[in-house]
């Protein structure tokens, strides 16, 4: 499903992967340099989508740490050479995947070593797009929210941080309630017409979660 709200040359294709459907999206831009968002299972789709289009994959950003956000990097890494982005705090998740969350989960992954840390504030650009890291604990404690953009268009990728009316679990370890409604503070200070691709579930706006979202500060 394209999930493109009129964001020219900002363009954005969300893949549902894995046993939970986690939403990863393929960010590219007009000269078909991409990066990809949260691969959270098999990516084989994204592989043939990538290749259909001519993309070249820059780079892997993840939101966090959690095994449904990070499942299907693998076949990634050999095309990204160490450009993947992931908090500090979420790192060890990344490097040594726990091994009861995969018989959990059914999944199986065993880590990457190459990858850079993020933090908030930071800015960089892939191809013509520019992406800022909000720090956004409190679904785990490195949760991170990337805002992507080019020239005056903007989309926040969310991943558990906030979703269409709710909001991340925060009873796995490394949550804590408290600290996510500190980062839900954070993003209320966004403009309204923002649009959110969340982690799971529909996209929403930064003012349909204003108006609608009971967990909203």
């Amino acid at each position: 499903m394209v999930v493109n709200r009129d964001v020219s040359d900002l363009n954005c294709r969300r893949f549902p992967l894995g046993g939970l459907w986690t939403n990863g999206y393929l960010f590219f831009d007009d000269e078909g340099s991409a990066f990809f968002v949260d691969p959270g299972g098999d990516v084989e789709e994204v592989l043939e989508y990538m290749k259909q289009r001519r993309l070249t994959l820059k780079a892997v950003l993840l939101t966090h740490g959690h095994l449904d956000h990070i499942a299907g990097i693998e076949k990634f890494v050999p095309m990204v050479k160490g450009e993947i982005y992931i908090s500090p705090e979420d790192a060890p998740l990344l490097r040594h995947p726990p091994e009861e969350m995969q018989r959990v989960l059914g999944m199986e992954c065993s880590g990457v070593d190459a990858f850079k840390t993020v933090t908030e504030g930071d800015v960089f650009s892939i191809g013509k797009l520019k992406i800022k890291v909000m720090a956004t604990p409190g679904h785990t404690q490195g949760s991170v929210c990337y805002l992507i953009s080019r020239g005056e268009k903007n989309i926040l990728a969310s991943g558990d941080t906030l979703f269409a009316q709710s909001v991340g679990r925060t009873d796995l370890p490394g949550g804590d309630y408290g600290t996510l409604l500190t980062s839900l503070g954070k993003l209320a200070a966004l403009p309204d017409d923002l649009p959110v691709f969340p982690g799971h579930g529909p996209d929403t706006t930064i003012g349909q979660e204003r108006r609608s979202n009971p967990f909203w500060p």
